[in-house]
């Protein structure tokens, strides 16, 4: 089988596989560096003055529902995610938080949505380009459903920068193919947001860029080790003992202090001029 982006095809996977996904993206949410990234693309675009808020391929809703916790947001956020069981648990959450009246979930394709034109101030796509089919083509979408002088803010991973230590260097490399083949459609997509975002008519207004590196032990990058156990057979890119031997030496490693992990991250706030 060939290998494929589990983020992209979420809507066909197995249940055990999505409860993985979903631990993945909730412990992310709330490690602080991840969650400072988002902090500071949400302050830039403005968002507390947003009326209505378009969360594009939302997942859990992490972002959604930190716009909704915001002292200074007084108005409501849309989630659309391709994938029900993803939508289920993100309103599910939302009612634990106790948000569930400023937030609304939603299934949709986000390549073609359902929302009348320009009907939000603002739109957030966080980790979405980097998994669609078409990344100009959703990026339209987006433009068309903000009105004009609204925001924009796409936050993704440079995921062709994703690298992780494993002793000898050419194993080391292809591990991260591996893992980059089955968590990205698109690796290189924040690369050419700049063009993207030209294309679409948005106007960009500031950009962000990060580095994120575990030295010694895994921190950060400690959830999504432990979710390759389910992600990396589902994407077909190895075996269950594959993957198994595949966390386990690398967790070893953080064990031992000699653990190495790191990748770029970037936000961009634009405008519909």
């Amino acid at each position: 089988m060939a290998t494929v982006d589990v983020y992209r095809i979420t809507d066909q996977l197995d249940e055990p596989t999505l409860e993985a996904l979903i631990a993945r993206l909730e412990a992310r949410g709330r490690h602080p560096r991840f969650a400072a990234m988002m902090q500071e693309y949400l302050d830039a675009m403005g968002i507390d003055s947003a009326a209505s808020v378009l969360d594009l391929g939302c997942g859990s809703g992490v972002v959604a529902r930190a716009i909704a916790r915001r002292k200074g947001f007084a108005g409501r956020v849309t989630g659309i995610d391709r994938s029900p069981y993803l939508i289920g648990a993100a309103t599910r959450f939302a009612q634990q938080e106790g948000v569930e009246r400023v937030v609304e979930f939603r299934t949709g394709d986000s390549h073609t949505l359902a929302l009348r034109d320009a009907a939000f101030d603002a739109a957030v796509a966080h980790t979405l380009l980097s998994h669609v089919e078409d990344p100009l083509g959703v990026m339209s979408e987006i433009a068309r459903k903000v009105r004009r002088g609204g925001k924009v803010a796409i936050f993704d991973g440079d995921y062709a920068s994703l690298t992780y230590g494993a002793g000898d260097p050419a194993n080391a490399k292809a591990m991260d193919e591996t893992i980059v083949n089955a968590l990205t459609t698109n690796p290189r997509v924040m690369r050419e947001m700049p063009r993207l975002l030209r294309d679409c008519g948005l106007t960009l207004v500031t950009a962000f860029a990060y580095v994120v590196a575990d030295v010694g032990k895994a921190d950060f990058f400690a959830p999504g080790i432990q979710a390759l156990l389910r992600l990396l057979p589902s994407a077909g890119a190895m075996s269950e003992s594959e993957a198994r031997a595949l966390v386990d030496a690398t967790m070893q490693r953080s064990d031992e202090g000699t653990y190495f992990g790191a990748s770029n991250f970037y936000s961009y706030v634009a405008v519909r001029t």
